[in-house]
């Protein structure tokens, strides 16, 4: 088959090409900017790029099928030509994903407000380090697995990142409702995406909805320490696995501590020990995600019939314990537990707590963060991760959801855990009423209230002049620099970083 990618350089569509081409079919697409390093990964596999979008271009190339990009809205050429003539069948990613990519695999489909890159890369590392080769598509750039995306073998799982965004213009449905899984990681539930959500319940609706397509003798992987999730109830049509620190989850998460170095914590399984754990990766929320993924990873491998006790077999002289990692084969044909000592190893998601500069007077890192439980857990891990730093948080309200009101109490909470707060503008400002836009002025009196210097500028240009005049000289007390965005923060990041290495 042929098939089109309208918008082809987006992360989500390059890599959803990539397996396409995979699977067979030829692949071509359009995007307004083609550039690396999507386009050079998409040129090496075969993939044809043009360069901006023409209906005419569109209709001489006569592809079987187009996909149209979750960015394309009415009034785009492209659409418009698809919708007056319906000359071409269209579809949107996640059905081409279902159609083409899912069907007839063992899917695991990893959802949550937060931490759904992290823990679709772990889930996908720990089944290849256990020399499987599952399929996989990451919605950003791992380290670990080395690409985004992987078709894998059709008999071992496909492992993809489930968003509860919509699927397309025409299809307002979240994303994941499309991936059939057998295996669904719900890893925390918050109001997020304020464009196309209501409200919390709103939210809650979609994801009881993508747990009500769960077989019955699927899985529900469960944040068991998350009110918002337990509020969905006891979900009796499959089975549901809790993952947690509270003493009530299946799986928990114990003696969780941090230090300069890494991180440590202890599995237990239903109070037998499972697995002793030490990495680099900071917090406990990335340590839940560790947990999620393995849970996840070891039901992937049990047979459908199994039950809860497969998960971490007795085994043979252990005492009634079973540690991940062992060597021994488990007596008949249970199941050998999974190895989870390559965590050891794990390099986390690229902008995801990614360390750009590492000197002792001074530390830069970039973080995916737009939410403000996402940055209130990064920056209480960042002052055990590095103590006696001053923390200076720069935060971009880009997103649609962190750019209006709709959260600012939240966000405001979350910031002041810092020393100093540098506050780009509002995102397309423009187009948001006064009343609705994110209220700079309140952050910064909030901020001064609590002992927290605060800082803004009508550009992001304007504020990096600031936050390079106030950190560039690195002294005593050392100092952390932290970049939260969900873009590009108008290229700011990278010229601070060239600004102040050594």
């Amino acid at each position: 088959m042929k098939i089109y990618f309208m918008g082809v350089c987006g992360t989500a569509m390059g890599h959803a090409a990539l397996l396409a081409r995979a699977a067979g079919h030829e692949v071509l697409g359009a995007d307004a900017n083609v550039y690396p390093p999507m386009s050079t990964v998409l040129a090496a596999a075969g993939i044809t790029l043009h360069e901006g979008f023409d209906p005419a271009r569109l209709a001489r190339l006569q592809p079987d099928l187009v996909v149209v990009g979750n960015a394309m809205s009415r009034g785009h050429p492209e659409v418009e030509w698809l919708l007056d003539t319906r000359a071409l069948p269209f579809t949107s990613l996640p059905a081409l994903l279902a159609d083409c990519v899912l069907h007839g695999r063992r899917n695991v489909v990893i959802a949550g407000t937060h931490g759904k890159t992290t823990t679709t890369a772990l889930t996908a590392f720990l089944l290849r380090e256990n020399g499987r080769d599952p399929g996989y598509l990451i919605g950003g750039v791992p380290q670990d697995p080395p690409t985004g995306s992987h078709l894998g073998a059709a008999a071992d799982p496909f492992v993809i990142e489930g968003d509860e965004y919509d699927s397309a213009f025409f299809d307002k449905r979240s994303k994941f409702i499309h991936y059939a899984p057998q295996i669904a990681v719900l890893n925390n539930l918050e109001f997020d995406h304020a464009d196309i959500f209501r409200d919390l319940p709103d939210v809650q609706r979609t994801f009881l909805h993508l747990t009500r397509i769960v077989p019955r003798h699927g899985w529900v992987v469960l944040n068991g320490d998350d009110a918002n999730l337990r509020a969905l109830g006891d979900l009796p049509w499959t089975r549901v696995v809790r993952v947690g620190t509270g003493e009530s989850n299946d799986l928990r998460i114990v003696d969780f501590a941090e230090q300069p170095d890494g991180a440590t914590f202890r599995l237990l399984w239903r109070d037998r020990p499972w697995a002793e754990i030490g990495w680099t990766q900071s917090g406990l929320f990335n340590a839940r995600n560790a947990a999620m993924a393995a849970c996840a990873a070891q039901l992937a491998l049990l047979p459908r019939e199994a039950g809860l006790d497969a998960v971490v077999p007795e085994l043979p002289g252990s005492g009634g314990t079973a540690a991940l990692g062992a060597a021994r084969q488990p007596a008949g044909d249970a199941p050998v537990p999974l190895d989870l000592a390559p965590l050891a190893r794990f390099r986390g998601v690229k902008r995801r707590q990614e360390l750009l500069v590492d000197t002792p007077g001074l530390k830069v890192v970039e973080d995916f963060g737009h939410h403000p439980t996402a940055l209130a857990e990064t920056l209480r891990s960042f002052r055990a991760r590095f103590p006696g730093h001053v923390i200076h948080a720069a935060f971009e309200p880009r997103s649609n959801t962190s750019r209006t009101r709709v959260l600012q109490a939240e966000f405001m909470r979350a910031l002041a855990l810092a020393d100093a707060v540098y506050l780009g503008p509002v995102a397309r400002a423009d187009k948001l009423k006064p009343e609705e836009r994110f209220d700079t002025m309140a952050l910064l009196h909030f901020l001064d209230q609590r002992g927290v210097r605060g800082h803004t500028s009508p550009t992001n240009a304007g504020l990096l002049e600031v936050i390079v005049a106030h950190t560039r000289t690195a002294g005593s007390p050392p100092q952390l620099v932290v970049f939260f965005t969900n873009g590009s923060f108008d290229g700011i990041i990278a010229r601070y970083v060239d600004a102040v290495k050594p």
